[in-house]
């Protein structure tokens, strides 16, 4: 914090004031990763609900007299006991607008506010020695935490962590805690995300013993040399002077502090999340860590993982359950990564918040590529011209700076993590370069991504959203119009280029995913894209006679909201699978199929992995004539990661051409291609879509009647099951052909050998290969 700054001494939920009384941040080891105790604190916790902040009650009040009611922990008030009831005031939606008056930093004095209250047993051995902490990892918006009736701390940012050092405030054996949060705050206005308006204690919070000499704090860096196949390590430890780091498969064991050569390493990526057990040991405590080699990089305009170009097909996630809002499960979770992978989708980015830290967990083990964002939108200000835009006010800096170190102190040592973001619809200004400098200082391994400001003068990706194909087009040529200034137009164009949001899938949507996704293919400046959104938002409830539907905006009674538009997801609230998101593995599919421009009766088979042949896979294909298949083969090539190879029918079928009869003037023929092999577990269906493409088609001798068509097979929510693309039948104007799968039921168990991490479904499930 700049020196200029002083600190409110008594800082309420309008205060431009960082957190007070609360601990550095500092990374969070997976669930079980270290050996020193903790308790969680989910469950039932009291409950009372104020309509003011100014609440009345005294911090050690226990919550047992009239007025208290009984709450789950983590969950927002407004949801408590929702498909049912809203005891504690209705959801609200708004896209832009805020729900209140916009007077930063303050907000209405009706201004619901809740009070928890808890009691947490302490074990007498950990007042021994060490320190007793707790821990929150997500409250929504501000709040103040007291315990035995002893104020210690406030906080906001509410997708991000707090600690508390609670030590000098517990006795052994039973404590009150009393945690008060408001509904408005200060902090509201920098929290106007596209999303539902929800309250209270939604994540995780755990009571825990710091030991004396513990594992404070640990930051991981392990690059890989894709030249040499080598790995380099560095641990450095915060809070044990004598911290030695294991390797144990790779026999390392050294001081901390050190950067060390391991030697080769298999590299972690997206297609392949290779992870070692890295052990951090001090004298009071034991950790383990989850490391993945990897080096990121952009060369000559290009996002390089491992040295080779990278392409991100990405979806925007925000966190989200029909009954529970951000309160997401562990269970929850892991259905999102895996209908992800299943999906041929490679990257996913954080809308627009850092996740639940768990999240992260298994994005590395599964292998999917982060956009780690920071707990920023003012999208509100936009309406009235980015006037007093908290992006732009110096007073402010202390406040954003906090969110991005507090963002990448607690996830820099996950491997999935490949990019930090600043921030979303937060517009231009002073704070934007503070932020970047933040982040720089704690972690130069990665590039630094916002949208908002698109001189780009302060990050390393150019990025933008819902740009035009055309304009993609020329971006990607370095065809763009100039930007104002010179030496950031100049800058800029050194850049890769990224649509952080594009192919809105909302009602009939998304479209246009094949033109974008070529261009992504085709220009290696342009480095992915992110479909706007991966789930609806609807919300459970029931009609006036107990029908149960999914509530969108205005359907709470909010006189100010924006309706459908948080129903715009590829996947509908329930998590059932859109023909959107089948269309999406279609065209994110990691063997694509596609017409050779110019070229009648050719087809481009090109290899999207960027690390992985296809020789895992049976390239078949066929010939289809009115509707029946006139011949069948193989693509006996072995296509290498990024290649390509051309097959044209006449060079395939020239015998089954030649036997049918004389061809129409002008028609089409297809090629449906489908992949197969022993890799592929039971129960998994993969097919390639129907590519047609303008030829001179045989012409069967006349015949009777034709059948009529049969009905299309319906999609289950598993994952696509026809052999026809959304969208595309033979004899259409289809621009071409993407692969997909599904796999019905759960994925068959798996062995894996110690230390080398999880099933990898990139290549033990094919169908649930990245794109």
């Amino acid at each position: 914090m700049p020196d200029t700054v002083v600190p409110d001494p008594t800082p309420t939920h309008e205060s431009l004031t960082p957190p007070t009384g609360v601990r550095d941040a500092r990374f969070r080891p997976a669930d079980g990763a270290s050996d020193a105790p903790e308790q969680r604190l989910e469950g039932t916790w009291r409950f009372r609900l104020s309509p003011t902040a100014d609440t009345g009650l005294d911090p050690a009040d226990d919550g047992a007299g009239p007025g208290w009611a009984d709450l789950e922990v983590p969950g927002h008030w407004q949801l408590a006991e929702a498909p049912d009831a809203w005891p504690y005031g209705r959801p609200a939606y708004t896209n832009v607008l805020y729900p209140i008056p916009v007077d930063p930093p303050r907000v209405p004095h009706e201004n619901p506010t809740g009070e928890y209250r808890r009691t947490v047993d302490v074990p007498a051995a950990w007042l021994a020695g060490g320190r007793v902490v707790l821990r929150f990892e997500g409250v929504d918006s501000w709040f103040e935490v007291a315990v035995n009736g002893r104020v210690l701390a406030q906080s906001h940012g509410s997708r991000l962590p707090t600690e508390v050092d609670v030590t000098d405030a517990v006795h052994a054996g039973a404590n009150l805690l009393a945690v008060r949060v408001t509904q408005w705050s200060a902090h509201t206005y920098v929290e106007d995300q596209d999303q539902w308006w929800l309250s209270g204690i939604f994540r995780d919070v755990t009571l825990a013993h710091r030991p004396a000499g513990g594992v404070e704090h640990v930051t991981l860096r392990a690059d890989y040399d894709h030249m040499t196949g080598t790995g380099t390590l560095r641990v450095d430890v915060e809070g044990g002077s004598d911290a030695r780091v294991r390797v144990p498969e790779l026999g390392l064991e050294v001081a901390a502090g050190a950067t060390v050569d391991v030697g080769v390493v298999e590299p972690w990526s997206a297609e392949h999340p290779r992870l070692y057990d890295v052990v951090v040991s001090t004298g009071g405590e034991t950790v383990t860590l989850r490391a993945g080699f990897r080096t990121v990089a952009v060369a000559d305009g290009v996002l390089t993982v491992n040295g080779a170009p990278v392409k991100l097909y990405g979806v925007n996630r925000h966190e989200f359950e029909p009954t529970r809002g951000r309160a997401v499960t562990r269970a929850t979770m892991l259905e999102d990564v895996l209908l992800m992978k299943r999906h041929h989708v490679n990257a996913v980015r954080t809308s627009h918040a850092p996740p639940h830290p768990h999240f992260l967990d298994l994005c590395d083990e599964h292998g999917l590529y982060v956009v780690d964002e920071n707990d920023l939108e003012t999208h509100g200000f936009e309406v009235l011209g980015w006037r007093g835009n908290p992006t732009d006010d110096p007073a402010w800096e202390p406040l954003l700076v906090d969110r991005v170190q507090r963002m990448v102190r607690r996830d820099a040592h996950h491997a999935s993590v490949v990019m930090w973001s600043l921030g979303n619809e937060a517009g231009a200004g002073v704070n934007v370069g503070a932020m970047a400098a933040a982040v720089r200082a704690l972690d130069p391994t990665r590039p630094v991504h916002y949208e908002g400001d698109w001189s780009s003068a302060h990050v390393d990706v150019y990025s933008r959203m819902y740009a035009a194909t055309e304009e993609v087009a020329l971006i990607g040529r370095g065809d763009e119009p100039a930007w104002p200034d010179a030496a950031a137009d100049a800058r800029r164009r050194t850049l890769p280029f990224v649509l952080c949001e594009y192919a809105h899938a909302m009602g009939n949507g998304p479209g246009g995913l094949t033109e974008y996704v070529d261009l992504v293919d085709a220009h290696p400046r342009v480095l992915g894209a992110f479909v706007w959104e991966w789930i609806d938002h609807g919300i459970a409830t029931r009609t006036p006679d107990g029908t149960p539907f999914h509530a969108y905006g205005g359907d709470f009674g909010e006189e100010l909201h924006d309706g459908t538009f948080i129903a715009d997801g590829l996947l509908l609230p329930d998590r059932t699978p859109s023909p959107g998101l089948l269309e999406l593995a279609a065209v994110y599919a990691p063997v694509g199929v596609r017409p050779v421009p110019g070229r009648p009766g050719a087809l481009v088979v090109r290899n999207r992995y960027a690390f992985t042949s296809t020789a895992h896979a049976r390239l078949v294909w066929e010939v289809v004539a009115d509707g029946d298949v006139a011949a069948t083969g193989e693509v006996e090539t072995v296509l290498a990661p990024g290649g390509s190879t051309e097959v044209r029918v006449d060079d395939v079928a020239p015998d089954v051409l030649t036997d049918l009869s004389p061809p129409r003037p002008r028609g089409s023929w297809c090629a449906r291609c489908r992949a197969t092999g022993g890799t592929w577990p039971p129960g998994t269906s993969v097919r390639a879509t129907c590519s047609c493409v303008g030829a001179s088609r045989p012409r069967r001798p006349a015949r009777g009647p034709r059948p009529p068509p049969r009905p299309p097979q319906a999609a289950t929510a598993s994952g696509p099951s026809s052999s026809t693309p959304p969208g595309a039948s033979c004899g259409s104007a289809a621009r071409g052909c993407g692969w997909r799968a599904s796999t019905r039921g759960a994925p068959p168990p798996t062995t894996t050998a110690p230390g080398r991490g999880p099933p990898n479904w990139a290549t033990a499930t094919p169908g649930s290969a990245p794109g």
